[in-house]
C-alpha cells in the first residue's frame, strides 16, 4: 500500500499518469480490437445485413456499459476518496458494496432483455433482415453473459482506482483477446455456415466468463494489501458515501446511455437514405473506426480520474491540476493525429471491413466528415471524467445532457431535415464545438473554485 501511496501522493506527475494510462490505454485498444473483430469477422460473409444486427449489438453494449458505470465509476472514485482521506474502512466497504450491487444489477438488466427481446431490437431499429441475427447476439451476449460482461467491466475501475492499473488493463485484454480468438472457431469452423453472428455472440459470452474469473483470482490475491475485499454480507454505506456514489455514478451512467439514445437516432435517421442495411452497416463501421481515438482518450481519462480524485481528497490542490492539464494535451494531441490520418485513409479504412462499394461510399462520406469531432470530443471526455474525481457528479451529469440532449439531437434532426444527408453527417462536428467551448467555460469555474477553497 506504501507503493501505491507514493504513486498517488509524489511520484512525477509524468511517470504517474503513466504508470496509471498505458496499460489502461492498452486495454482500451485490446477492447476495441475485440470490438472491430466481431464487425471484421462478420464482414467476411459482405452481408451487410449481419454488420446491421451487431451494430445493434454495440448499442446494448453500451447500455451494459453505463450500468456497469453506476458502481465502477461511482464506487471506484469514492473508494479512492477516502484512501486520500484516509478513511480505508469506509473505502472497503465501499469497494465490497459496489461489486455486490453490480451483480444484482447485471442479474436484472439480463432477466429483462430476455424478457422484452423483441421490443428493444424492434426500438434500436431492427427489421426483417437484422431482427433474427439481433436476437441470436443479444441472447448470448446480454441474456446469459450479462453478469460476467457487467461485473468485469466495473470489477476493472476498482482495481485501476486502487492502484492496479497494471492488473485491471491485463484482465480487460485478456478477455478481449480471447475475444478475437473465439470469433473464427464459432463463427467459421464450429457453427454451420449463416450462423455467424451467433458465432460472434457464443464467443463473446465465454470471454466474458474467462474475464470474470481472472479478476475474481486478483481480487482474492490483493486482499489482505488493499481495500478491495469483497464481502457478501450486507455493507452499509454512511448516507453521505451512498450519495457521493451515486451522485457520481448515475450521471456516468447517464452520460453513457445518452451516448446509446445519439447512436439510436443516428441509425434511424441514416436508414431513410437509399437501400436500408446499406447506411446502417456504413455507420457502424464509421463508429468501430472512431473508437480508436475514442478508447486512447478515455483510458487516458481513466487513469488520470485516481490520481485527481487522490489529491483532491488528500487537499493537494496542485499536483491535482497538473494531472489535469497533461492528460488534457496528450488527448488533445492524439485525437487530431487520428482526425488528419481517418480524413486521408478513409477509403482504405472502411473498405477493410467491406467490399460492397455503395457502403463504402457511405462509411468514407461519414468518417471523413465526422472525424474534425474527435479533438472537440476529447475536451469533452476530459471535464467529464474530472468532474467525476472531484465529486462533481451533478456538474458531469449537466455536461452529458447540454451535449447529447440539448445541442447534439436537436442539431443532428434540424441539420438533417435542412440539408439531409450532407447535414446529418456535419452534425456532430457543429455540436462538439458549441459543446466543448460551454463545457471549457464551467470547468476553469469549478477549478477556479476548488483551488480557492
Amino acid at each position: 500500500m506504501n507503493n501505491k501511496k507514493e504513486l498517488f501522493e509524489s511520484a512525477n506527475p509524468v511517470k504517474a499518469l503513466a504508470v496509471m494510462s498505458i496499460p489502461t490505454v492498452a486495454s482500451q485498444l485490446i477492447l476495441l480490437i475485440y470490438n472491430i473483430s466481431d464487425t471484421w469477422f462478420i464482414g467476411r460473409t459482405n452481408d451487410p445485413a449481419m454488420i446491421g444486427a451487431s451494430n445493434l449489438g454495440l448499442t446494448v453494449y453500451l447500455i451494459i456499459v453505463s450500468l456497469a458505470n453506476v458502481f465502477g465509476v461511482g464506487g471506484g472514485s469514492l473508494m479512492v476518496r477516502l484512501i486520500g482521506e484516509k478513511k480505508e474502512a469506509d473505502a472497503r466497504k465501499t469497494a465490497s458494496y459496489s461489486i455486490i450491487a453490480s451483480g444484482i444489477a447485471a442479474a436484472v438488466f439480463s432477466l429483462l432483455t430476455l424478457i422484452f427481446l423483441t421490443p428493444l431490437l424492434t426500438l434500436l431499429g431492427a427489421d426483417s433482415s437484422t431482427m433474427a441475427y439481433g436476437k441470436q447476439y443479444l441472447f448470448t451476449t446480454v441474456v446469459l453473459g450479462g453478469i460476467p460482461n457487467i461485473l468485469s467491466i466495473s470489477m476493472p475501475h476498482l482495481l485501476r482506482n486502487a492502484g492496479y492499473s497494471r492488473e485491471s488493463g491485463f484482465g480487460v485484454g485478456l478477455g478481449s483477446m480471447l475475444n478475437v480468438a473465439l470469433d473464427p472457431l464459432f463463427m467459421f469452423v464450429l457453427l454451420p455456415k449463416g450462423n455467424e453472428v451467433l458465432g460472434a455472440g457464443i464467443a463473446t459470452m465465454l470471454s466474458n466468463y474467462c474475464s470474470l474469473l481472472y479478476f475474481i483470482l486478483v481480487f482474492r490475491k490483493v486482499r489482505n494489501e488493499s481495500v478491495l475485499k469483497i464481502s457478501f454480507k450486507r455493507e452499509k454505506l454512511e448516507k453521505e458515501h451512498l450519495k457521493s456514489l451515486y451522485s457520481v455514478g448515475i450521471p456516468a451512467a447517464v452520460s453513457v446511455f445518452l451516448f446509446d439514445l445519439v447512436t439510436i437516432v443516428i441509425n434511424r435517421l441514416v436508414t431513410g437514405y437509399g437501400d436500408h442495411t446499406k447506411p446502417l452497416a456504413a455507420i457502424g463501421i464509421v463508429l468501430k473506426l472512431e473508437r480508436i481515438p475514442i478508447n486512447v482518450g478515455l483510458g487516458i481519462c481513466l487513469g488520470m480520474l485516481p490520481l485527481i480524485a487522490y489529491n483532491f481528497g488528500s487537499g493537494n490542490h496542485a499536483r491535482m491540476n497538473h494531472f489535469s492539464t497533461l492528460a488534457r494535451w496528450i488527448i488533445i494531441g492524439f485525437s487530431t493525429v487520428c482526425t488528419i490520418v481517418f480524413f486521408i485513409f478513409a477509403k482504405d479504412l472502411v473498405g477493410a471491413f467491406i467490399v460492397d462499394g455503395e457502403t463504402v461510399r457511405l462509411g468514407v462520406m461519414f468518417l471523413q466528415a465526422r472525424c474534425f469531432a474527435l479533438p472537440f470530443m476529447m475536451i469533452g471526455y476530459h471535464i467529464v471524467n474530472y468532474m467525476n474525481a472531484v465529486n462533481q457528479g451533478r456538474i458531469s451529469f449537466i455536461l452529458a445532457l447540454l451535449r447529447h440532449v440539448i445541442i447534439l439531437i436537436p442539431v443532428m434532426l434540424i441539420m438533417n431535415a435542412v440539408w439531409g444527408l450532407s447535414g446529418l453527417i456535419c452534425s456532430q462536428l457543429t455540436a462538439d464545438i458549441i459543446h466543448s467551448a460551454a463545457a471549457s467555460v464551467i470547468y476553469l469555474k469549478i477549478r477556479k473554485s476548488i483551488n480557492r477553497k
